[in-house]
């Protein structure tokens, strides 16, 4: 196991042995959506890489037969030690793929079959709880930059130099609105979440974690797009929905969600990129690839917000760590 090599390095190290074709992403939860950035990416610049993005569990029954010594694995897990990931390496391993490994604990059981694991931060600030979204990304950068060729390598590189000041200072400046937020929903039965392109995920790990683990709160979400294929026929007044809203290529989808939640007085809590200025401080070419960053930070303190108003902080659990299942 080689830890602590940055992105670049190992990327280096794995396409110097290796033919590298095709990407597989593989977490649970909010780890698997921090890898979603990285598939959406490689979506959309690579002509050549295949790309693959599972939860662990369906990935170890249901394994993609072109797995192999030509795979890089990305695997995610935060403390790592959740099984089904820790599983997923070993499957990997087994069928030759080179795995990469991202966990804040270099002893923790996701290192076994790690090939290379980067140990990033997540306590130190609201910046630091997105590093193990942005080493994924980078990690894709390289793989695309190195085995293809990214015309727009120096712009990813530029916003990866300024985006964890950048969020943090933008999560410390989002206190009030938070709590006029959580003021508003402290008392909603449920919750529904919905964003697009990059931030697609993040607006599934808001319900599915935030919502539904952390504050046991009944919630939906499904992308944007997918808004007036079925979801939408559940809008009337007051009901109430969280849109994140992108700044760059998918923004014209999230703005006719929104303009249809408001024709029919919808409680709508919106956090907008546009707001906290991503477009002022990120190229055009790749902004919209900072999105999930920015709207995942400045939504943990909403969160924070509605947990203290609510009286049930984000650490409490009924099954999670304490059943066997």
């Amino acid at each position: 196991m080689n830890s602590n090599m940055t992105p670049k390095a190992i990327v280096e190290a794995i396409t110097a042995k290796n033919t590298i074709n095709h990407v597989v992403f593989v977490g649970c939860g909010a780890s698997k959506a921090d890898l979603y950035p990285a598939k959406f990416f490689l979506d959309q610049n690579a002509k050549k890489l295949r790309v693959s993005h599972y939860t662990a569990n369906e990935f170890n029954y249901s394994t993609p037969a072109d797995v192999n010594e030509n795979t890089v694995v990305i695997s995610a897990s935060l403390g790592g030690t959740t099984p089904e990931t820790v599983e997923a390496n070993a499957v990997a391993k087994a069928k030759g793929a080179t795995v990469v490994s991202l966990t804040i604990n270099e002893a923790a059981p996701l290192t076994k079959d790690a090939d290379y694991v980067i140990i990033h931060d997540f306590a130190s600030n609201y910046g630091a709880k997105l590093e193990k979204m942005g080493n994924c990304l980078q990690l894709a950068v390289e793989l695309l930059n190195q085995v293809e060729g990214y015309e727009y390598y120096d712009d990813m590189m530029a916003g990866f130099d300024k985006i964890y000041p950048f969020i943090d200072k933008c999560a410390h400046e989002a206190g009030k609105v938070a709590k006029q937020f959580a003021a508003r929903f402290k008392d909603e039965p449920v919750i529904y979440v919905m964003s697009s392109g990059a931030t697609h995920e993040v607006a599934y790990a808001t319900s599915i974690c935030l919502m539904m683990e952390m504050q046991w709160i009944n919630s939906g979400t499904f992308h944007a797009g997918e808004f007036f294929h079925g979801p939408f026929e559940i809008v009337d007044k007051d009901v109430p929905f969280i849109l994140l809203m992108n700044d760059g290529k998918t923004r014209p989808i999230d703005q006719r969600a929104l303009t249809f939640l408001d024709r029919f007085d919808a409680k709508v809590e919106v956090v907008d990129a546009l707001d906290w200025g991503l477009s002022s401080h990120f190229a055009k070419s790749v902004v919209d690839y900072f999105n999930p960053f920015l709207l995942s930070a400045v939504f943990r303190v909403y969160a924070e917000e509605l947990s203290y108003a609510r009286e049930h902080p984000l650490t409490k659990r009924r099954y999670m760590w304490k059943l066997e299942y």
